[in-house]
């Protein structure tokens, strides 16, 4: 490179290229995990619900944490009527 030549810093513009997805499943599992859920019966814990629903009632938490936006800050104050999100 010359003396009298500087390099160009300067920032170029770069065109995204559209990048097609369609023929993959990529997003399409967290749908269909997403689409199960259980209504709260009367009497019903998470506990139980876990343990109906995944086979292990010590899976309580995994319920919990995909509906806290629904049962609030106390996991043992669920509700009958309640529709609980069911993770995979």
């Amino acid at each position: 490179m010359a003396e009298n030549e500087k390099p160009d810093f300067a920032p170029k513009e770069y065109k995204m290229p559209k990048l097609d997805f369609s023929d993959t499943d990529v997003g399409k599992q967290a749908a269909k995990t997403a689409e199960k859920t259980h209504t709260v019966d009367k009497g019903e814990s998470l506990w139980a619900i876990a343990e109906q629903e995944l086979g292990d009632g010590k899976r309580w938490k995994e319920i919990y944490e995909a509906n806290k936006d629904v049962i609030g800050d106390n996991p043992d104050l669920i509700k009958p009527g309640q529709e609980l999100k069911i993770p995979s």
